[in-house]
C-alpha cells in the first residue's frame, strides 16, 4: 500500500473565528469546524453580560488546541486606574493557561508589566486606515480588527501597505458607529459601550423631524441595520489579503454559533479545494443537519460598505429576528392561517409578518397540519402578506443534541521486528507517536481474514479525536493477533499522540515591545478614549502633545455621541448628490424617541460621507 502524506502543505492559511459566550458554546464553536474562537474575560469585556471564569476559559482552551485551534480572549473595554491592577492579574492568569491572544482596546493594558502574550488590536480601537494600522503593527500588535465599515478595496489597501494579520466581521449584527466612537449610551443613560453596558440606542423607534419639528418619518427604527452577511463574498476577502474571518455573536445561543459556523465552514472548505488557502487548524467536520443562515437569528443580510455605499442596508421596521421566508398567506381567520408554501412546517414553529400599518408582529403555532396553522393567539393577517419563520421547532431540535464530530486525521503503520512490531501513528500534522512491543508471531491460518482484523482494528478510533485513514503493513508474513492485543497498542498509540499533539502545539508568544514611533496625529480628543493615566502616558511616548480625556471620564455638554456611515438622507433618497425624494424640509433634522423624551441632532459630513449624531 502506498504510504499517504500526512504533512501539511505550506499554503496561506486562513482564520474562520466564531464567538462564544461561554466555554461550552466554545467548544461547540470548535466541534462545528472554528479554527479559533474568542470569548470575554471574567471582567472587562466589551460585552459585559457575557463574561467567564479562569476556570471556564481554561476548559475552552483545552478542547480547542487538541485541534491547533485558537482561543482569543476579549478584554476590551476602556479601564479605570484603580482597574489597571487586577486586568494584569487577569492577563497573566490567562497567560498561564495557554491563551493564544488578548483583543484589547485601552492602550494603557500596553504599559502594564505584560507576560510574552499576543495582543490583537480590537475593532473598537476604530481601524479604518492604512495609517492607523501601520501605527498598530509598529506598536506590537500581531493582529487587527478592522472596522466594518471598509470597502474591499480599503481592505486591499491595508493589507498591501502592512504586514499584520487582518481580521474581519463576515457575519451578524452591525453597530451603526463606528465601533469605539459611540457616546450615545453613556450619554442617555449613563451605560458606556466602551466599557461593555451599551443600552443598545440604536434599536429604538425614532422619529425624524426637521428644523420646524416637521415630522419626516414617523417611529421607525431608523439607526438599526440589517446583519452583516458575505457569505457570497468569501473569496473576495481573501483575496484582499484578510487572514481572520469573524462571525459576531458573543450574546448570540449555542444553536446559532453551531449553525452559523457550521455553514462557513462548509463554504470555506469548498473554496480552499485546489488552491493557495487552507484553514489554520486541523480535523474535517461532519454534521447530523443541514447548516442554513436563513435559520439562525438575522435581521435580514446585506453586504454593508464591502462593495460601496448601498442602499439596502437598514432594518427600519424591526430590529428583531425576521427568519426565513415561508410564503404567502392565501386566507386568515381569527384561529387558522392557510400558507402557500413549500416549505415543511412544525408545530411549535415561530412566525413573524409586517402588519398594515408596517408593525412587525409575530406569534406561535400550536398546530400545524399540511399548509394550515393553527396560532396559539389569535391573529388577523391580510390576505397575500408575505409570511417568515423566525422559529423552526425542528431544526432547533436537532441542534439541541449532538450534531457535530470533528475528527483529525492519522495513518498507522506497524513494521515487523525480531522481537515483535514496531507500531508508529502519525496525524496529519506530522505529529507522531510510537510503541515497540514484544510479541510472539504465528504465521496466521487464514491470512485473509488476519489481514481484515488488523485494517479493521486499527481502523477503530472510538470517541477519540481521531480518525484512521490509512493503515500500512509491513510485515513478512501475515500474522495472527488477538483482537483484544491490538485493541490496547491501539489505546496507547492514540493517547500517547495526543499528548503528543499538545506538547507540539504551536504557541505564538509576543513580547509586547517599547516604542515611540510618532502616532498618526499629534493631538487627540475624547475620541481616543483615553481613560486611564497609563493610556495617556502611551500616547504621550508616541509623539501626542495634546491629549483630552474619554467621553466617559468628561462627559461634554453637545458632543458627537455617534459617528456614522449609514446616512439616513440617503437611505432616505435625500442626499443632495443622488436625490431621489424631493420632500420638502428644513435642516437641521432631529432624531426624537418617544418613550424616553429624547432628541438627538444630525449633522451630514459630505466630504467624509458621514452621518454625526449630535446631543
Amino acid at each position: 500500500m502506498t504510504e499517504q502524506n500526512f504533512n501539511r502543505i505550506d499554503l496561506k492559511k486562513i482564520e474562520l473565528l466564531s464567538p462564544a459566550k461561554d466555554a461550552q458554546c466554545g467548544i461547540e464553536a470548535i466541534n462545528h469546524g472554528a479554527d479559533a474562537v474568542y470569548i470575554g474575560a471574567p471582567h472587562f469585556s466589551a460585552r459585559a453580560a457575557a463574561s467567564n471564569s479562569i476556570e471556564d476559559i481554561e476548559t475552552l482552551i483545552n478542547h480547542a488546541h487538541k485541534y491547533y485551534a485558537k482561543v482569543y480572549v476579549a478584554l476590551n473595554t476602556i479601564l479605570d486606574d484603580r482597574e489597571l491592577e487586577e486586568t494584569e492579574k487577569i492577563i497573566r492568569q490567562l497567560y498561564n493557561i495557554g491563551t493564544d491572544a488578548l483583543i484589547v482596546q485601552d492602550m494603557g493594558i500596553t504599559q502594564l508589566d505584560l507576560p510574552p502574550i499576543t495582543l490583537h488590536a480590537s475593532t473598537q480601537m476604530d481601524n479604518r486606515t492604512v495609517e492607523k494600522v501601520q501605527f498598530l503593527e509598529k506598536a506590537g500588535f500581531s493582529q487587527v480588527v478592522l472596522a466594518r465599515e471598509l470597502s474591499f478595496h480599503q481592505i486591499k489597501e491595508i493589507a498591501k501597505n502592512t504586514s499584520a494579520k487582518l481580521e474581519v466581521f463576515l457575519h451578524g449584527a452591525l453597530c451603526v458607529s463606528y465601533s469605539g466612537q459611540c457616546y450615545i449610551s453613556q450619554a442617555t443613560c449613563g451605560r458606556s459601550a466602551n466599557k461593555g453596558n451599551c443600552a443598545q440606542l440604536c434599536r429604538l423607534p425614532y422619529s425624524l423631524l426637521d428644523a420646524n419639528d416637521k415630522v419626516l418619518v414617523k417611529d421607525k427604527h431608523l439607526l438599526s441595520l440589517q446583519d452583516m452577511n458575505l457569505s457570497e463574498h468569501l473569496k473576495e476577502l481573501i483575496e484582499a489579503g484578510v487572514s481572520s474571518l469573524k462571525i459576531e455573536g458573543r450574546l448570540k445561543e449555542t444553536s446559532y454559533v453551531k449553525n452559523v459556523t457550521a455553514y462557513y465552514r462548509q463554504k470555506l472548505d469548498n473554496i480552499f479545494e485546489g488552491t493557495e488557502y487552507q484553514k489554520s487548524s486541523s480535523g474535517r467536520c461532519t454534521y447530523t443537519f443541514m447548516p442554513d443562515l436563513s435559520k439562525s437569528f438575522h435581521r435580514g443580510g446585506c453586504t454593508y460598505f464591502t462593495q460601496g455605499r448601498q442602499a439596502n442596508i437598514t432594518a427600519f421596521d424591526t430590529p428583531k429576528s425576521t427568519g426565513e421566508y415561508i410564503g404567502t398567506v392565501q386566507e386568515s381567520r381569527s384561529n387558522q392561517i392557510t400558507v402557500k408554501t413549500d416549505k415543511a412546517l412544525a408545530n411549535g414553529d415561530g412566525f413573524c409578518f409586517l402588519d398594515k400599518k408596517g408593525v412587525f408582529s409575530g406569534f406561535k403555532a400550536n398546530r400545524i397540519e399540511n399548509k394550515l396553522i393553527f396560532p396559539a393567539n389569535e391573529v388577523s393577517i391580510p390576505f397575500g402578506t408575505d409570511l417568515y419563520r423566525n422559529f423552526d421547532q425542528a431544526f432547533e431540535k436537532v441542534l439541541a443534541k449532538k450534531s457535530a464530530d470533528r475528527k483529525i486525521d492519522i495513518e498507522f503503520e506497524i513494521k515487523e521486528t525480531e522481537t515483535g512490531f514496531d507500531i508508529k501513528v502519525t496525524d496529519e500534522d506530522g505529529n507522531a507517536a510510537s510503541l515497540n512491543t514484544t510479541f510472539t508471531k504465528e504465521p496466521a491460518q487464514n491470512k485473509e481474514n488476519a489481514d481484515n482484523q488488523i485494517r479493521s482494528q486499527f481502523k477503530k478510533t472510538g470517541n477519540t479525536i481521531f480518525e484512521s485513514k490509512n493503515i500500512i503493513i509491513d510485515t513478512k508474513e501475515t500474522y495472527f493477533i488477538p483482537a483484544g492485543q491490538m485493541a490496547e497498542w491501539r489505546r496507547t498509540l492514540l493517547e500517547k499522540l495526543e499528548n503528543e499533539r499538545l506538547a507540539n502545539y504551536p504557541f505564538e508568544r509576543q513580547a509586547f515591545p517599547e516604542t515611540s514611533h510618532p502616532y498618526i496625529t499629534d493631538s487627540v480628543d475624547y475620541h481616543a478614549n483615553i481613560h486611564n493615566k497609563k493610556a495617556e502616558i502611551f500616547y504621550e511616548k508616541h509623539g501626542v502633545t495634546h491629549t483630552e480625556p474619554s467621553f466617559e471620564k468628561q462627559a461634554r455638554e453637545e458632543a458627537v455621541l455617534m459617528t456614522c456611515k449609514h446616512c439616513l438622507r440617503f437611505s432616505l433618497g435625500l442626499c443632495p448628490k443622488n436625490k431621489t425624494n424631493h420632500l420638502a424640509y428644513k435642516e437641521p433634522l432631529y432624531l426624537a424617541n418617544e418613550s424616553n423624551g429624547k432628541k438627538y441632532r444630525l449633522k451630514f459630513d459630505c466630504k467624509r460621507c458621514e452621518m454625526l449624531v449630535i446631543g
